[in-house]
């Protein structure tokens, strides 16, 4: 049975998305403060977890920080806090959703779902061989990045963004296919995640992020990675 971390200090939103997910078929393992919920993740190893930001004790950024240090384990942010900043700082850590209170827990559920499918496609796949594009070389196999001989370490996300763009070096790719292939062709978040991403990784990638030469943009359409195939 599939089990799911909840990190949620909330007793409403606890009870019921409790109960929402045992109705579901996941096992849920409720926590209510961050401090405790490390321990927890630790003895248990959750196949997900849905993370509070703003939790009593440990925070959950710093909670979603020191996790991601130790495991890929997929975290989905749960916040009432709505300002870019918030989400940036959520997906900086490397957290794979970002979910803004209120929320529908349909919705929610929906992502859980699409996040552990794609974890287990990918378990499925194997390894495969590394991308090299101008200068930057993606290892797939062991989940590396090198940028002009400089390794880099990236959040989940910002790999998978980068592994699609490389892979599809000189086409452009539109925002949605973008979308489809990082996220899931499922997924119901708006586009401000993809922007997240691309600025981040573009401070990881480029020489000057401010004029950028290997990720461009195409006005109106979506992203191109530039570069020759080494």
């Amino acid at each position: 049975m599939t089990a799911i971390l909840l990190v949620e200090d909330d007793p409403s939103i606890g009870e019921g998305l409790s109960t929402s997910l045992e109705a579901e078929g996941f096992r849920v393992v409720w926590i209510r403060d961050g401090d405790h919920a490390l321990d927890t993740w630790r003895r248990e190893r959750c196949d997900l977890v849905l993370l509070d930001l703003m939790l009593p004790g440990l925070g959950g950024t710093e909670v979603c920080r020191r996790m991601r240090s130790e495991s890929d384990v997929p975290v989905v942010m749960l916040t009432a806090k709505d300002a870019e900043v918030d989400r940036v700082v959520g997906l900086e850590l490397g957290a794979d959703d970002y979910v803004t209170k209120p929320f529908s827990t349909r919705e929610l559920i929906a992502r859980i779902r699409a996040i552990l499918r794609r974890g287990r496609a990918l378990d499925q796949q194997g390894p495969l061989p590394a991308l090299e594009v101008d200068g930057v070389r993606v290892d797939r196999a062991r989940y590396e990045v090198v940028v002009d001989g400089r390794a880099v370490d990236l959040p989940p996300k910002e790999f998978d963004l980068l592994e699609v763009l490389v892979e599809h070096a000189g086409l452009v790719l539109t925002r949605d296919q973008l979308i489809d292939l990082v996220w899931g062709t499922d997924y119901v978040g708006d586009t401000k995640t993809l922007d997240v991403h691309i600025r981040r990784l573009r401070g990881r990638v480029e020489a000057d992020p401010a004029a950028p030469r290997r990720i461009q943009t195409v006005r109106g359409v979506g992203y191109r990675f530039v570069g020759g195939t080494s």
